[in-house]
């Protein structure tokens, strides 16, 4: 297609899918924010360099666009990956042949979980059906094996984008709480910021669960119909917690604010690529990586013994425990927790083979703060500072610092703080056991 023919078709400026055909075949299926820019992206001067020769192939075979228009940015990615997988479209190979890419599987279980998978795990999930075991082996809540009748009940994707995919999942999650994985380390973190339902309610949780089916299915208007008919329920028998429960998920669906999922990676990527060719050597060092990375610190001993210093991550929203790092105290001989932190981050930060992190988390107050900021000022980095302050039961009452991304983080924040005292008690308690023995 040339671009005087592209010209002629008014794409609108909202999310959805995007279809190039040949004929009545489909030759590609893409996503978008903005369903006119993205096109119109395919048809610059630039698209050897920027699309590579695969799709300049295409774009010569294309002689019709059409598209799907969507309510928001979620739909688009669940959209597009139900339409890969229906059409199987040529140019979409890797989608079709990668067995790296993501999946949504719903477990079948008494309490499912939903949880994603590499496309070879879905794939060894069929095969072993057959031979009575299961690839989700040690997946249970209980920590149970599962037997050949609990696998998957439910599977959507391939999902092209892991950071995309776990960004929509934390939308659904905060309409239809479910339970993961990783839900019984986490748990009370979990029902502490309503990622968790009532359990009990086994009702209505298999609910939320359906509703995640249907959502995944694109049949949107069903979970509205659903949800009205459960709330009116519910008030006729006076449960009104739960018919207010209902009322929240209708709103929520309603206003779905997701526009920052697929421009992230796009507009981070390319303000990196700005300044990577506008900046320092030294400060390339910090812009080593699209994701977002959030590196949290804690201090941890008895009375100033035994002291040492945890450092976790978080990439992209989740736990990252290949890059957990541990410190044991070398410098500090009493109860100098300020003293503990200014070192191990001065031994973290001595290692610039270690990707820098986009946000510091630290455990305290205004002291914690401030010592952070030194040792950032020394070495001339600037990375944002927040941090945890708890009540005297040791629970979350603010977070302090930068309060962009305190507003922005808060889930993230909260959960690496959460990570980052419990593995500093961890490493503390085996420490102190060892010099017990001695």
């Amino acid at each position: 297609m040339k671009i005087e023919s592209f010209k002629k078709i008014k794409l609108p400026n909202k999310p959805g899918v995007y279809f190039f055909q040949k004929g009545k075949t489909i030759l590609y299926i893409g996503k978008a924010t903005s369903l006119r820019d993205r096109v119109k992206s395919y048809f610059g001067r630039d698209l050897i360099n920027t699309r590579g020769p695969l799709l300049v192939d295409m774009i010569f075979k294309v002689d019709k666009i059409k598209w799907q228009e969507t309510d928001s940015v979620l739909e688009s990615l669940i959209l597009e990956a139900s339409f890969i997988k229906k059409h199987q479209p040529y140019y979409n190979t890797k989608e079709k042949d990668d067995k790296s890419f993501n999946y949504v599987i719903i477990t079948k279980e008494k309490l499912p979980k939903v949880i994603t998978i590499r496309g070879k795990e879905l794939k060894m999930q069929k095969h072993t059906r057959r031979h009575s075991h299961s690839v989700l082996e040690g997946k249970d809540l209980s920590g149970r094996s599962k037997d050949s009748s609990e696998y998957v009940s439910a599977s959507f994707g391939p999902f092209t984008s892991g950071p995309q995919l776990r960004e929509a999942l934390k939308i659904i999650r905060k309409i239809f709480p479910f339970l993961d994985d990783k839900s019984k380390n986490y748990m009370e973190f979990y029902r502490q910021i309503n990622l968790v339902p009532d359990l009990n309610d086994h009702k209505l949780y298999l609910q939320n669960i359906r509703n995640i089916k249907l959502f995944f299915q694109g049949k949107k208007k069903e979970i509205f119909r659903n949800l009205k008919k459960e709330m009116h329920a519910y008030a006729k028998a006076r449960e009104f917690e739960k018919a207010s429960e209902i009322k929240r998920q209708l709103f929520a669906l309603q206003h779905i604010n997701d526009i920052a999922m697929l421009k992230q990676e796009s507009t981070f990527s390319q303000s990196l690529g700005d300044e990577l060719r506008s900046t320092t050597p030294s400060k390339k060092q910090i812009l080593v990586s699209a994701s977002i990375r959030i590196e949290a610190y804690d201090i941890a001993h008895m009375g100033g013994k035994n002291m040492v210093g945890a450092m976790v991550v978080l990439e992209n929203g989740e736990p990252a425990k290949s890059e957990y790092k541990r410190f044991k105290i070398r410098t500090q001989d009493n109860t100098n927790d300020t003293g503990a932190l200014k070192e191990v981050l001065e031994r973290r930060l001595a290692h610039t083979e270690w990707a820098y992190p986009s946000l510091i988390v630290v455990d305290g107050g205004t002291a914690q703060i401030n010592v952070t900021k030194n040792v950032l000022n020394k070495l001339k980095v600037n990375i944002p500072i927040v941090s945890v302050l708890k009540d005297e039961r040791h629970k979350p009452k603010d977070i302090m610092g930068d309060k962009k991304n305190a507003l922005k983080y808060k889930r993230e924040i909260l959960l690496a703080n959460s990570e980052a005292h419990r593995f500093a008690i961890a490493y503390h308690k085996n420490m102190r056991n060892k010099n017990f023995l001695k």
